[in-house]
């Protein structure tokens, strides 16, 4: 019987390697392109076949956060800008276009995302979520939660930012209402701003 030798194993390995790493260079290019992304495309870039990309990522949700590492900054690094601003709606309001913005370069790889997860619901907690740390970063510094009342509160607000400060709101602003980019972004911004503003007399109050 035939036996498979230490360096045969040793390059296996470094082949399956090479052929993830290609298939995950080919979606981030693909990514940065803001085309709609399909694995089949992804493969094709790629230079394999698309039963091989499948091998690799079962679907398109996990090779696009696989190739999104590193294509975002970190919370911290996208709201330097404001890092010296107390005001929470000022630093909301640049955090909504910075994701938005993001949104924008990047939309045809979250439209996937998107779409895949509509129809495969538990599969929506796999979305990369950017938003949750951006939110974070823009309150958390500046909103005291020093009671249990106080973090219920700022947990609350986080949670209808969210909504606001979305991809799904912002395609639905140009797509459905059809604004363009800025306008939307824009519209966005104020309304973060907006339910921001409208809780700071509760979230100050101690």
């Amino acid at each position: 019987m035939p036996t498979t030798s230490k360096r045969e194993r040793v390059s296996r390995a470094e082949q399956k390697a090479r052929t993830r790493a290609a298939i995950v260079d080919a979606c981030r290019t693909l990514i940065a392109s803001g085309r709609m992304l399909t694995m089949p495309e992804v493969a094709e870039l790629a230079g394999v076949s698309e039963a091989t990309a499948y091998r690799h990522f079962s679907e398109i949700v996990e090779l696009i956060n696989a190739a999104l590492v590193g294509m975002w900054p970190t919370p911290a690094e996208a709201l330097e800008p404001v890092a010296g601003s107390t005001d929470p709606a000022d630093r909301l309001e640049f955090a909504t276009a910075v994701l938005l913005r993001r949104v924008v370069a990047y939309q045809g790889s979250v439209r996937a995302v998107i779409a895949a997860t509509v129809v495969n619901p538990p599969r929506a907690r796999a979305r990369p979520g950017f938003r949750f740390g951006l939110i974070d970063e823009a309150l958390d510094p500046v909103i005291p939660t020093d009671s249990p009342a106080a973090a219920r509160r700022l947990a609350q607000l986080k949670q209808d930012l969210a909504a606001v400060v979305s991809a799904d709101a912002f395609f639905s602003l140009t797509d459905l209402c059809g604004l363009d980019t800025e306008a939307a972004i824009a519209s966005l911004q104020r309304t973060a701003r907006t339910l921001v503003t409208a809780a700071l007399p509760e979230l100050t109050a101690g």
